[in-house]
């Protein structure tokens, strides 16, 4: 076994299939909090896929936390429990399971190049309706949003013409319509 493939976190072997969990912790925004939600959930062996923060409600000091994870369904709902059960947490979400959810995420995707490469990156943008904000003689930024495959497909095709760099933030979630979480 390679050192690689070596963990100091214990890894959890679910029962079940594993699936993806789309969790929005509602929180007080103090500090302290985001290690001690983070600490619960890799405390238990999981993987963070995902992670998006940021302060939602100035007046009430909440701060939003997305968490993008996989495991077995009863593992979910565990974390889920022991999430609310800590005192800053206000509220626990699952999105997977909320039919009115929208999803969505941003990547700045750069891409250097020429000739050929440039004018295809170019077309391919327009097609994925991927926006550039910054160009140069040699390269392109890149801004697209999106849910996570289309990204991902975007990131993919510009790799044979020349992806150099990509940042992205965590999956989004809101509410459709006039209710809130």
């Amino acid at each position: 076994m390679s050192d690689a493939s070596i963990s100091v976190y214990p890894v959890t072997r679910e029962e079940g299939a594993a699936s993806e969990a789309i969790l929005a912790v509602i929180v007080d925004n103090e500090p302290g909090v985001l290690a001690r939600v983070v600490g619960l959930i890799s405390a238990r062996g999981y993987n963070i896929e995902s992670l998006t923060v940021a302060e939602t409600d100035v007046e009430r000091h909440t701060s939003r936390i997305t968490i993008v994870t996989r495991g077995a369904p009863s593992k979910i709902e565990q974390i889920k429990l022991q999430l609310g059960r800590l005192v800053p947490v206000r509220r626990v979400i699952d999105v997977t399971r909320e039919a009115d959810a929208l999803e969505r995420e941003l990547a700045l995707v750069k891409v250097v190049g020429g000739g050929e490469h440039r004018i295809e990156s170019m077309r391919l943008a327009e097609v994925f309706r991927a926006r550039p904000i910054d160009t140069t003689h040699s390269s392109f930024v890149f801004e697209i949003t999106g849910v996570r495959d289309k990204i991902n497909a975007f990131i993919d095709l510009m790799r044979p013409l020349g992806l150099k760099e990509v940042s992205r933030t965590g999956v989004l979630s809101i509410r459709r319509g006039a209710e809130s979480d």
